[in-house]
């Protein structure tokens, strides 16, 4: 039986560009990435040298707060480079690849007969924990602490988000065995969230509570299905796994060895034909756009447009992420553009322009920022997008003065910094409220734990 939930508050943002669903393969990278950056909050201790050989799920670093969190290649090869910046912080382990992989083996499972401090072993070992991500914080989880829940999302209503029915697809197997070991790990409920119309697998799947959500974005978004089903307080933690980990994390169990292979959306107006890709984890965004884009001046991003981060073709593709987002380059000013009757493709929340007399239209928008850093103003305009029940603009005041005694009266345990990218993108401010949170979080780390 499931559980169903309608959100109401938020804002549909419709780009062009929207991956097709079709699948092709890309080159294979020569040379992949690991980069401790993707991992926030973790200072790597390198188990490696350059010249090193690796198998695929070797241990390349372990994490410096907790020698158990480990990770590994995604590939076999030799380690090529270690960039290190300022005061020699680790910015990146580069691995040239061997034509095919050799694969580290962890020994196949049966994840249903373990228990639970076997499955964290395992996973520990072969690198795949740091695909489990903890609420609050938005960090990777603490193998020593056990949560209330497990959540997962496969309903997506980001700008130009990838679909988790077809990126499953074929992974039905893994996925239900990543269930299996996913809820051993809990005394709670594993929950599975998928959209309302779906009729994928995933609505037959056994061991979950399932729930099916419709709504505007931020209805996608993980914390807000856990703000709807089980809200967290102070002193809780659950757990929350991507649908293509879960899938990884299962065929950990059925193969005992790592699979780094993940299907990503290459999206985006500038893309000429936007579809999906089978790619490795750690894989050079240049291979993966060659070819594929137009000739106008792009923004890279790895990520949705939202929540993503800006990349440049030497860089690889995020370690969470499944799509690769390319919008026009913002670097134009638009004569009196604030006019509401100058330009047809102009897309606002509010009613100034008249975006709102076409909702089902298809927008190319560009990453301009169309306007500056100001005060902020009273206006009402983020509660509309803000679906979790917090006071937006009151927890951002308190966050940017460190008052802790507020931030924790406001819900800061409830939220994460992709829940305030509808803020960004509507607030009149211009100001960066991810950030605000991502380091309002960091503060509650240091000084609550």
């Amino acid at each position: 039986m499931s559980t169903d939930i309608s959100i109401k508050k938020g804002l549909d943002i419709k780009l062009k560009g929207t991956a097709q669903l079709s699948l092709s393969s890309c080159n294979r990278s020569k040379i992949f990435a690991i980069n401790p950056s993707n991992f926030h909050g973790i200072i790597p201790k390198l188990v490696v040298k350059v010249g090193d050989k690796v198998l695929a799920g070797d241990t390349v670093f372990y994490a410096k707060h907790n020698d158990k969190i480990k990770f590994t290649s995604p590939v076999s090869g030799e380690i090529k480079d270690i960039v290190r910046g300022a005061k020699r912080k680790i910015l990146s382990v580069k691995i040239i690849a061997d034509n095919s992989d050799s694969f580290k083996d962890f020994g196949i499972e049966t994840a249903s007969n373990l228990a639970a401090p076997q499955i964290k072993e395992m996973l520990l070992e072969s690198g795949c924990w740091t695909f489990i991500k903890q609420r609050p914080y938005d960090v990777i989880a603490s193998p020593d602490e056990t949560p209330k829940s497990i959540f997962i999302s496969a309903y997506e209503t980001a700008p130009l988000a990838a679909s988790h029915d077809f990126a499953l697809s074929g992974k039905e197997n893994e996925f239900k065995a990543g269930i299996d070991a996913l809820s051993k790990l809990t005394d709670g409920k594993v929950h599975l969230s998928v959209g309302a119309g779906s009729s994928s697998f995933l609505n037959e799947i056994t061991g979950v509570t399932l729930h099916k959500v419709k709504g505007v974005h931020p209805a996608g978004n993980v914390g807000v299905q856990i703000s709807k089903i089980d809200p967290i307080n102070a002193g809780d933690r659950v757990w929350v796994v991507n649908p293509q980990d879960v899938a990884a994390i299962g065929a950990l169990f059925l193969t005992g060895k790592i699979d780094p292979v993940r299907t990503v959306a290459l999206a985006g107006s500038q893309v000429k034909e936007p579809q999906y890709y089978k790619i490795t984890q750690g894989s050079k965004i240049s291979d993966i756009i060659s070819g594929k884009l137009t000739t106008l001046k792009s923004r890279i991003i790895s990520g949705n447009p939202l929540t993503g981060t800006s990349v440049s073709n030497e860089d690889a593709i995020g370690f969470y992420d499944d799509v690769i987002s390319v919008l026009p380059e913002g670097d134009h000013y638009s004569f009196l553009g604030w006019v509401p009757f100058i330009g047809n493709d102009k897309f606002s929340m509010s009613r100034t322009f008249f975006s709102w007399l076409t909702p089902k239209k298809v927008y190319d928008l560009d990453t301009n920022f169309n306007g500056e850093e100001r005060a902020f103003v009273i206006t009402g305009e983020m509660e509309k997008v803000m679906p979790i029940d917090v006071y937006p603009m009151q927890l951002l005041k308190a966050t940017m003065r460190d008052d802790i005694e507020k931030m924790e009266n406001l819900g800061i345990y409830e939220v994460a910094p992709e829940d305030f990218a509808l803020v960004d993108f509507v607030s009149t401010s211009k100001i960066e409220t991810q950030d605000i949170i991502r380091k309002g979080l960091d503060l509650m780390i240091k000084e609550v734990g």
